[in-house]
């Protein structure tokens, strides 16, 4: 009997390797391996996942296929559609993408850390420390050996001395040409957001806090929020929506008041708040003569009557005065959890369900369109369920979000799409603060088309042509691409109006006409940090737009091309003098000014 019962034991252990499941075009398969997952790509093993919440060694059992196909307001493509086969692998759902895998833990009581990632030493990574605010660089490395940054929040250090948190998303070069990129999504009210913390090579998902999920669709059982990875080539990652593919649908019924576009903001140039009145007007008028959509009026416009100089004018005229140029209003609020003291006012308007109903009530009568909410305190489940309450009564009351200060986006922009922006990125903002960004910011620029606005909109605040309180060394050309490289929902032009309104004509008409959200998105051509080259449409418009993160000239061969085009970039050995021309077609090769950049716009008829 003992001999039998050992024979048994080793062939359940043989049977422990399942075959392989596959994505619907047959690119990535996924084996389970006792409960560790092997991820491949074309053959190759791409991915780790040496623990999945797989308690058991289990064949995977088919559950469906699910072909799937939606509309975005914002984003990097306003028709998505996507495939995948769905397995059960015990209590683990496993979805297969044709750009990637997802899975989450479905049970009565889902584990608080479910996942564990094995990235070996030697292999290329892009990934930012953990901080609440998700404000930091994503750094070229090829070892988890990385000293902590000292200003960043919320630092850990492994015994050794060696930072062990990292924050979404991470992407990875396992194999030379493919990639990877580690995210999550989903989050639900009751759940907390998770980061990444590092035992070597073993890099094991952990939520801020116990998670207390909402039921999945089968009754008794909780779902855990989706683990996500993007797998495939830079295309494959820059172009995938696989963040919002598997988040929840729509919840706002009428959508027709939701309207991306570009925003005049105060800040970056001022380094304050909106309590000048005079100074208000001036960035109203500066978008009504370029035909901007949006005015944020920033931090402290409830001080505005304080101010003598304003002449008993409150945050009231100062709507109706840009109401009256054409330009919607958007206004600034604390979240009033995170910085707190010392920290701008008006505060605390929004934190009591009572509260938020009736200043968002106020905010709808008087013609606010929509509001930023700033300084969330990280990722646990109270400003998860915060958040996810913001979105549901703004929307009640018409009014768009960009949240501040606050964890990146997980598929938000789907399920409540007046979910515009989220900053969540080391932005232009960062010229007010420390030198830091002069030198860095070229290579950053390159790096987060890769990284940070694969996953969703980001709020960077991009295309400064003059300086705030550090230079920036970046060209005219490579600050105008960002603004078609950067999505976002709201994209704010954060500089001067005497910088926008004296560049050339042609400059100011592009700003005029420039797209907020976006028909299509291709990727050209591009390395993270090197450079990048992307192609948008909107519409019948077309806008190839490319950056030069390094400090040399750089010629890169372009295979997108378009007829009767007008080009914006630098004059050779200038980095602050406009070339623009209008030329038959793109050309084969672009050639890249250091930290340049260029964009072609034409259209298609």
């Amino acid at each position: 009997m003992r001999q039998l019962f050992i024979q048994l034991l080793l062939v359940m252990a043989m049977g422990a390797v399942a075959a392989p499941v596959t994505s619907p075009n047959g690119k990535i398969s996924v084996t389970l391996d006792g409960v560790s997952l092997k991820v491949c790509y074309k053959g190759q093993q791409t991915l780790d996942i040496v623990e999945a919440g797989i308690t058991a060694p289990a064949a995977p059992v088919f559950t469906q296929h699910i072909k799937a196909d939606y509309h975005m307001l914002t984003g990097k493509r306003r028709h998505c559609v996507n495939e995948a086969n769905e397995y059960r692998c015990g209590s683990v759902q496993l979805r297969v993408y044709n750009d990637g895998i997802a899975l989450r833990t479905l049970s009565v009581s889902p584990q608080s850390s479910d996942v564990i990632y094995r990235i070996p030493e030697g292999t290329r990574r892009w990934m930012q420390q953990w901080c609440d605010s998700y404000e930091g660089f994503f750094p070229l490395s090829t070892t988890y050996k990385v000293a902590p940054v000292p200003s960043y929040s919320g630092i850990s250090k492994s015994a050794e001395g060696w930072n062990n948190r990292w924050a979404y998303p991470a992407l990875l070069e396992p194999v030379d040409g493919t990639f990877v990129l580690i995210s999550e999504a989903n989050i639900q009210h009751g759940q907390s957001a998770s980061c990444l913390y590092d035992d070597g090579e073993q890099f094991k998902v952990v939520p801020a806090e116990q998670e207390l999920p909402l039921p999945s669709e089968k009754a008794g059982e909780k779902a855990s929020p989706w683990r996500v990875a993007i797998i495939g080539t830079l295309k494959d990652v820059v172009e995938s929506t696989l963040v919002t593919d598997v988040s929840a649908p729509n919840k706002i019924a009428d959508t027709s008041w939701i309207q991306p576009g570009v925003v005049s903001w105060i800040y970056w140039a001022y380094n304050h708040g909106s309590n000048d009145y005079q100074i208000i007007k001036k960035y109203v008028d500066m978008a009504e003569k370029l035909r901007l959509s949006y005015v944020l009026i920033d931090a402290e416009w409830d001080d505005m009557n304080k101010l003598a100089s304003n002449e008993g004018k409150t945050i009231e005229d100062a709507v109706a005065y840009a109401k009256s140029k054409g330009v919607k209003p958007l206004i600034w609020y604390n979240s009033s959890i995170g910085w707190v003291d010392g920290a701008p006012t008006p505060k605390f308007r929004l934190n009591k369900p009572e509260d938020r109903e009736k200043e968002f009530a106020w905010c709808e009568k008087i013609g606010v369109a929509g509001v930023k909410i700033d300084f969330f305190s990280g990722d646990n489940q109270r400003n998860m369920d915060f958040q996810l309450d913001l979105l549901e009564s703004a929307a009640r009351h018409h009014l768009l979000v960009n949240f501040h200060g606050a964890t990146i986006p997980r598929g938000w922009q789907r399920t409540w799409p007046n979910l515009m922006s989220t900053e969540g990125v080391y932005g232009a903002e960062w010229y007010n603060n420390v030198g830091t960004f002069t030198n860095k910011a070229a290579c950053h620029n390159a790096t987060l088309p890769f990284t940070r606005n694969v996953i969703g909109p980001m709020d960077y605040t991009p295309c400064t042509f003059s300086d705030s309180q550090h230079p920036h060394i970046t060209t005219h050309g490579h600050e105008l691409a960002l603004t078609v490289l950067f999505e976002s929902g709201l994209q704010h032009l954060a500089d001067r109006p005497e910088s926008y309104l004296t560049q050339p004509q042609e400059v100011q008409d592009f700003l005029s006409a420039l797209p907020a959200a976006w028909d299509e998105t291709r990727f050209v051509a591009g390395y993270p940090g090197e450079y990048v080259i992307l192609a948008r449409r909107s519409g019948n418009k077309w806008y190839l737009a490319g950056i030069n993160g390094t400090d040399s000239v750089k010629e890169v061969p372009l295979d997108f091309h378009g007829k009767k085009v007008t080009l914006f970039t630098d004059e050779p050995g200038k980095d602050r003098k406009w070339h623009i021309e209008k030329q038959k077609k793109t050309p084969k090769s672009v050639i890249f000014q250091p930290r340049g950049g260029f964009c072609y716009i034409w259209e298609n008829r």
